[in-house]
């Protein structure tokens, strides 16, 4: 038997349905989920990119994160760059959209590069890792070919200061956390270690490229002024002369002269772990081990004048599981916005968060 079929008329509302279904599937992961916001004022942050924005080669180590990042600050440039135990160098383009691996010498790449710093002299410019467990700071160009490694100070090496003298020769392992570049000497701190000092080595960059221990240290372990919980990071703010370290388990960033004078201290909400900091234009941002209160992840504290205008919770209120512990954090402006790079610690992680107009 056969019947006649009824074609039932197509409406406009019809229309309007698949065109909202449409409207719906094209929007991108970060804004669907625009409500997940951490963070104050014009200050507030969302997701843009998780880990498996990364090479797949990295993504394979991210778990043995623990290091930081270096940003090219020159004209024209903005790349950043870190490194992962087990995959080597790694660079973000300037605009956050492409990520690549780079060559990386064996002795580097099979080891912890503990953070990773970015600076430029005699016309060249240089990435400066400290390998915490290797003992050692590696110095590269930005290709990742390895043009120096510094080898811990010996039993005979003069470092300007009788306490840092002494524990090297009592055989004192050397433990790097991190390294920064001011007047011709590397900066490097020794939190991880008993000594607890800040030292210094003269470096010759060029065709002739070369770095020596210095007579220069300060801080120490102690509770005195100036000295450290845990001297853990350290930075330089573009344009001025001054030395800040973190001072983990204190809640503070210790800030110096570049002859190891005391100048002062910046506070940060008691119970805050600071791990490093990093200044683009008026803001400085820290990434923190813990917060104040550890059930609720560890916090990225955006300074301005010293004062903390922003508090992201990554774990708590964005969602990132794994970020209990930040160990490193920069922030950038692409375009109108800022972008914060982070990094967590055990496990390890990433992401890259874009401020929310």
């Amino acid at each position: 038997m056969t019947g006649t079929m009824k074609r039932s008329p197509i409406t406009p509302v019809f229309f309007g349905l698949i065109a909202l279904a449409l409207v719906t599937v094209s929007i991108p992961a970060h804004q669907a989920a625009e409500e997940k916001t951490s963070g104050q004022g014009k200050l507030r942050f969302r997701v843009a990119y998780t880990s498996s924005h990364l090479p797949a080669e990295a993504q394979k180590v991210l778990k043995a994160a623990h290091g930081g990042f270096a940003v090219d600050r020159r004209s024209g440039k903005g790349e950043t760059y870190f490194a992962l135990p087990g995959a080597g160098i790694i660079q973000i383009s300037a605009d956050l959209k492409s990520i690549k691996m780079l060559p990386t010498a064996e002795e580097m790449k099979g080891t912890n590069m503990h953070n990773a710093m970015l600076w430029s002299a005699s016309n060249e410019t240089y990435l400066t890792f400290p390998g915490n467990a290797a003992n050692r700071v590696f110095t590269t160009k930005l290709d990742g070919t390895l043009v120096h490694t510094l080898k811990p100070p010996t039993a005979e090496t003069d470092l300007g200061n009788e306490t840092a003298n002494t524990y090297f020769k009592g055989n004192g392992p050397f433990i790097p956390t991190d390294v920064e570049y001011l007047n011709g000497l590397f900066y490097i701190p020794t939190g991880y270690s008993k000594l607890d000092y800040v030292l210094t080595a003269r470096v010759t960059p060029g065709k002739n490229f070369d770095a020596t221990w210095n007579k220069l240290a300060f801080g120490g372990r102690g509770t005195g002024v100036g000295q450290f919980g845990t001297g853990h990071g350290v930075t330089v703010n573009p344009g001025k002369k001054r030395i800040d370290i973190s001072d983990r388990p204190n809640s503070e960033i210790d800030r110096f002269t570049p002859e190891g004078k005391y100048l002062e201290t910046v506070s940060l909400p008691k119970g805050s772990f600071p791990c490093d900091t990093y200044y683009d234009g008026q803001y400085m941002v820290v990434g923190a081990l813990h917060g104040p209160d550890r059930t609720k992840g560890a916090p990225i504290y955006i300074l301005e004048k010293d004062k903390v205008v922003s508090t992201i919770m990554a774990k708590e209120e964005l969602g990132l599981a794994n970020f209990q512990h930040i160990h490193n954090a920069v922030i950038r402006k692409v375009g109108k916005k800022l972008y914060v790079i982070a990094q967590a610690w055990n496990p390890g992680d990433f992401a890259i968060l874009e401020q929310v107009n």
